[in-house]
């Protein structure tokens, strides 16, 4: 069995409500400390972007500080990250404007970490260069290896109205290398700010819950953005069948 931890959306930096990142930092550390706590086994904690609120140097290492865990942490860029500073600090590799892509191999799947960022815009894209790599590193693992295949902006529409113009467009092209590779099980994202589940390309598409808010949906009658409710986590199970079981938790203050 794999078991993922799997949240998103930390914007470490200065947060939404112009607190100079104290309310982002905690919420972050709060989650931290509920997953470092867990009797185990996990085998891997995912971040799918907005890791930074402002793409700085000095955000990042304070991202590397949060998310210190004795379990690997996979990360991807979302819309607010900046590739540059991001590499550096993260990664301790040379700064560079290319897409940041990243193979995991764990036991008994490859999690593959993509960037659907687009520098200098908030909505998402999957560029040549992204798809590219996803369907060399697909086709190169064993067919019947399971993959999960994680980003940040989710390709489909999610019936909320401060998402939806600024997910990840171009789909058809990520659809298409998909549809080459039957050992994808799922698709893991972030960016929308709350728990969702639902299908693309025939395939499950998990998006992970926000820690610094949650977006509501309009009928819900709240504010675009919601700062008062606690940050909630996933946990992704894929079992020996290659059968993916999600649950979700809400990460109350200690």
């Amino acid at each position: 069995m794999l078991t993922i931890v799997h949240f998103s959306d930390i914007h470490l930096g200065q947060d939404h409500r112009g607190d100079a990142g104290e309310r982002a930092r905690r919420r972050a550390e709060q989650v931290m400390a509920y997953v470092e706590a867990l009797p185990g086994p996990v085998d891997a904690v995912l971040v799918t972007g907005d890791l930074a609120d402002n793409g700085l140097p000095a955000e990042y290492r304070d991202v590397a500080k949060a998310l210190t865990s004795r379990y690997p942490v996979l990360l991807c860029p979302g819309n607010h990250d900046t590739r540059e500073p991001y590499r550096e600090v993260l990664l301790g590799e040379e700064p560079s404007g290319g897409p940041v892509n990243r193979l995991h191999a764990l036991p008994g799947a490859d999690v593959l970490m993509l960037d659907s960022s687009i520098p200098g815009r908030h909505d998402g894209l999957l560029d040549e260069e992204t798809l590219g790599w996803l369907d060399r590193a697909l086709a190169e693992g064993p067919a019947d290896r399971p993959a999960l295949v994680a980003f940040h902006h989710p390709p489909v529409t999610l019936h909320l109205p401060y998402v939806d113009p600024i997910r990840q467009f171009g789909e058809e092209r990520l659809a298409e290398v998909l549809g080459r590779h039957p050992r994808v099980r799922a698709l893991l994202c972030g960016h929308a700010h709350t728990a969702a589940a639902t299908v693309f390309a025939g395939l499950p598409l998990l998006v992970a819950p926000g820690v610094v808010s949650t977006v509501p949906l309009p009928f819900e009658g709240r504010a675009e953005i919601i700062f008062d409710q606690p940050p909630v986590i996933a946990f992704h199970l894929l079992d020996d069948d290659g059968r993916l079981t999600t649950h979700y938790r809400v990460v109350a203050p200690a």
